[in-house]
C-alpha cells in the first residue's frame, strides 16, 4: 500500500500487490514500479508534493497537515535533493563566492560555495567546518576542467581559503571584500 496525494483533506492510498518476476539476468526479483522506490510507503509524486510544501512550512507541520510521519517528509526532501544533485549541470560556471556561516554556538561553521555569475546565482557546495581541507573537497569534486574555466573568485581574507585558492587556481584574480 502506497500513500498518495490527499484529496480534500482525506489521505489517499494505492493498494498494489507487486509480483515476483523471474529475470534471466538477476533471478527472481520483485517487479519494478515506476512511481515507487524500494520499500518506501510513499509514491514518488507524493514525495515531490511533500518536498514542495517543506520549502514553505516546517517539516513537522507538513507531516501534520498531510497526515504522514516526519520521517516521510525527511525521506521526500532527501529524494528530491538526491535527484537534483544527480542531474544538476555544473557547466559554464565563471565566478564563485566562498564564505562560511556559523551554525552552532562554539565556533561551529559550514563552508559555502556559491555560483555568482550574473546569469545564475546558486549554492554549489556546503561543507562541514571552516577549513582548507573542506574547501579542497569542493575543488576536487568540482574538477580540474571546470576549475580552469573560472574567471573570478570572491572571498573574504581568511587565510586557509586563500591558500587553497592560490594552490588550485594560481591564474585567477581574486576579489576580496570584507564588510566588517
Amino acid at each position: 500500500m502506497f500513500s498518495f496525494y490527499p484529496f480534500v483533506g482525506v489521505p489517499g492510498y494505492v493498494d498494489l500487490q507487486t509480483s515476483d518476476v523471474s529475470c534471466p539476468q538477476h533471478g527472481v526479483t520483485v517487479e519494478h514500479i515506476l512511481w515507487a522506490n524500494g520499500k518506501s510507503p510513499i509514491c514518488t509524486p507524493f514525495k515531490i508534493f511533500l518536498s514542495h510544501w517543506a520549502k514553505y512550512l516546517s517539516w513537522q507541520e507538513v507531516a501534520r497537515q498531510f497526515r504522514v510521519s516526519w520521517k516521510n517528509v525527511f525521506e521526500s526532501v532527501e529524494h528530491v535533493v538526491e535527484y537534483g544533485l544527480k542531474h544538476r549541470n555544473l557547466d559554464n560556471i565563471n565566478a564563485i563566492g566562498i564564505d562560511e556561516i556559523q551554525y552552532l554556538k562554539g565556533h561551529k561553521y559550514l563552508t559555502l560555495v556559491y555560483q555568482i555569475d550574473s546569469a545564475c546565482k546558486r549554492l554549489l557546495f556546503v561543507g562541514r567546518s571552516r577549513s582548507a581541507k573542506t574547501l579542497l573537497r569542493f575543488f576536487i569534486g568540482f574538477g580540474k576542467e571546470r576549475s580552469k574555466q573560472l574567471k573570478a573568485i570572491c572571498s573574504d581574507l581568511w587565510k586557509p581559503y586563500l591558500k587553497v585558492v592560490n594552490v588550485k587556481l594560481q591564474r585567477l584574480f581574486i576579489f576580496s571584500i570584507d564588510f566588517m
